[in-house]
């Protein structure tokens, strides 16, 4: 087996739990001409075994580590690491009638991976069918991929029941970062081309699993869409960055008086129309606008619209720390203009996916913002992403997801 050596000092972030070795970490040995995503053995600079991992001279994470021991990578190993990813949200998920996320990448040991499971019916169906959603982020996985799709069918065959699909999307930033082309395509099965309804907190939901964002719908903010929500009963509300507007659903169906729901994506707002449909309180309750959401909160101020709950989930404004200080503009903007337009005891939901802007650095965004607009707040909840997207102790790149529930005093 090929190694790599680490330079002196850089074992210890390893040692704790960070499965990623960067290439300015390892001392080069010119000896071994890498192939992207083969095997390695990972070592300290004083030859302490770390880890096996797979590598990719094209990528500035060089190395990921899925290992502490020397084992090998087979059909019968990524059997082995769905099964256990499956099992641990078999704990705290119907997985026959819930939709989630089966495999979260390094954070289930299976770096460069991601599953989602959408389980719901097809239009004009009653059948329960359950159809897969499948992301292939580093060179290591789409060299395995068949072998991947294979371990996988036998493992949700025996565990969860066979899918009726499975598609896999092109994530074309992460895979061109690993020197990958983007590719998406239905690699197994048949995917309805009109999309499919699933149940998210008892709600019917339009998922596009061909052309919607990532894998077709945000798992992620389901425990949170819930907490928002009761918090909308009688409210005058606003949800900003709405994408197919799980929010707003989840709203209306809590008693909100009316919803804007505003979104740059006529994709994503075409969808809301199909969720708008499918849930009876839903109907005529929601004004749905295609419009850039930073123009949205200017406009609304000018005209002097209030709300009594506003809902902020925009996409990722840091992808990584290089970006971080323009994300914070842009963060800080758009909370600050939202509490200008929330009447007194309204209710601000704040989210912030974005990896790179840590949990306090965000609370402190919001603070400020409030400062500024000359509001109080009372901090009712803060959380994070859906347990189906495990986070890893020792690898904060798997804690991304933070949302905030705030009271104006």
């Amino acid at each position: 087996m090929k190694r790599i050596i680490l330079k002196p000092g850089e074992e210890e972030r390893i040692l704790k739990g960070h499965p990623w070795v960067y290439d300015n970490e390892i001392i080069e040995d010119a000896s071994f001409d890498f192939e992207p995503g083969e095997c390695v053995d990972v070592e300290s600079h004083n030859k302490k075994y770390i880890g096996r991992a797979f590598i990719n001279p094209l990528s500035k994470i060089r190395c990921r580590i899925f290992s502490r021991s020397k084992e090998g990578v087979d059909k019968g190993f990524f059997k082995r690491r769905i099964r256990e990813a499956i099992n641990r949200r078999l704990a705290f998920y119907d997985l026959n009638r819930e939709s989630a996320r089966l495999v979260f990448g390094e954070a289930d040991f299976l770096p460069g991976l991601v599953i989602d499971r959408f389980t719901g019916k097809a239009f004009e169906s009653e059948r329960i069918e359950s159809w897969l959603s499948v992301q292939f982020l580093t060179a290591a996985a789409d060299i395995r991929r068949d072998e991947i799709i294979e371990a996988l069918l036998d493992v949700a065959d025996g565990v969860l029941g066979a899918p009726s699909g499975i598609i896999e999307r092109g994530a074309e930033t992460a895979r061109k970062l690993e020197g990958l082309l983007p590719r998406s395509e239905i690699i197994y099965g048949s995917v309805p081309d009109e999309g499919i309804i699933i149940t998210e907190n008892n709600l019917p939901l339009f998922v596009d699993l061909v052309k919607g964002q990532k894998t077709g719908h945000f798992l992620d903010q389901k425990n949170n869409r819930l907490a928002a929500a009761s918090f909308a009963k009688g409210a005058r509300c606003l949800d900003l960055f709405c994408h197919t507007g799980g929010f707003a659903v989840h709203a209306a169906e809590a008693g909100a008086s009316e919803i804007t729901a505003v979104d740059v994506s006529g994709n994503a707002l075409s969808a809301l129309k199909r969720c708008t449909e499918l849930n009876m309180k839903a109907r005529g309750k929601i004004k749905i606008l295609e419009e850039d959401a930073f123009d949205a909160l200017r406009r609304l101020e000018r005209a002097k619209e209030r709300f009594d709950w506003i809902v902020l989930d925009p996409p990722a404004f840091a992808k990584s720390g290089t970006s971080l200080s323009g994300a914070l503009r842009g963060y800080k903007e758009i909370n600050l203009q939202a509490l200008k337009l929330l009447e007194k005891g309204g209710i601000l939901i704040s989210c912030s996916c974005s990896t790179a802007l840590r949990e306090e650095a965000f609370k402190q965004v919001i603070a400020s913002a409030a400062f500024d607009a000359g509001k109080r707040l009372h901090r009712l909840s803060f959380a994070y992403q859906s347990p189906d997207h495990p986070i890893l102790e020792g690898f904060e790149e798997s804690f991304y997801l933070k949302c905030g529930i705030y009271r104006v005093l």
